[in-house]
């Protein structure tokens, strides 16, 4: 930054994966004998005690002062493993009883699904490959589709499909844009699935940082 850069390309630059991030910039004239006194001013109090910030890289020179706070990429979900499944399924069984659009096809009230613990293994499976291994698709790294890898659980199915999200820190985040996406509202829709399963996993090192899977199933 000191060079010209802005704060995003320039931690971008230093390969420092921010969550939050603030810049606080003074030149002047012997601004590297005076920067104590000038950081405890009042002036600058409200931005050096950012709470959300939780480390600092420091820059100076004759004649600039570079302070750079940020809070390191930590994705997280507030919420067990199961309590956010649980959650999931009851928004899915909120949006389920109302008659909805999902793109252009019509679709009427459904009637609610229940929790499979069998759907919830496949979908936690799938989404810890995926943040594990940093990437977003319904075809497994192993080349397994959504049927093939509730089979391995030990699901049989008559009837199954899957939704996948990324990036999304809540169930309501994660749900909302799966009713806004046509062909997951219409597997949130779909009438003849009666059970489902869901579970997210996280990864610091990934894209996505929090990754979620729904896998939905009518039994044989």
């Amino acid at each position: 930054m000191a060079l010209g850069g802005d704060l995003q390309q320039s931690l971008h630059a230093s390969g420092y994966r921010a969550q939050n991030s603030r810049a606080l910039n003074i030149t002047g004239a012997a601004v590297g004998v005076q920067a104590a006194a000038i950081l405890a001013r009042q002036t600058y109090c409200t931005a050096l005690q950012h709470a959300q910030l939780t480390e600092v890289g420091v820059y100076l020179d004759a004649r600039q002062l570079w302070v750079v706070m940020a809070a390191p990429f930590a994705p997280a979900v507030a919420m067990s493993g199961a309590a956010a499944g649980r959650r999931v399924l009851d928004l899915v069984n909120q949006a389920r009883a109302t008659p909805r659009s999902c793109g252009r096809q019509a679709y009427p009230a459904a009637r609610p699904v229940r929790w499979n613990e069998t759907l919830a293994e496949a979908a936690r499976l799938h989404s810890e490959d995926m943040a594990r291994n940093n990437y977003f698709s319904h075809g497994g790294r192993d080349g397994s589709n959504p049927g093939q890898r509730v089979e391995r659980v030990g699901y049989r199915y008559r009837a199954t499909g899957e939704n996948i999200a990324g990036g999304q820190r809540t169930p309501e985040e994660t749900v909302a844009g799966w009713i806004g996406s046509a062909g997951h509202c219409a597997n949130l829709m779909n009438p003849a699935f009666t059970e489902m399963g869901a579970a997210f996993a996280t990864d610091a090192r990934s894209e996505y940082g929090v990754y979620w899977t729904q896998a939905f199933g009518a039994p044989r």
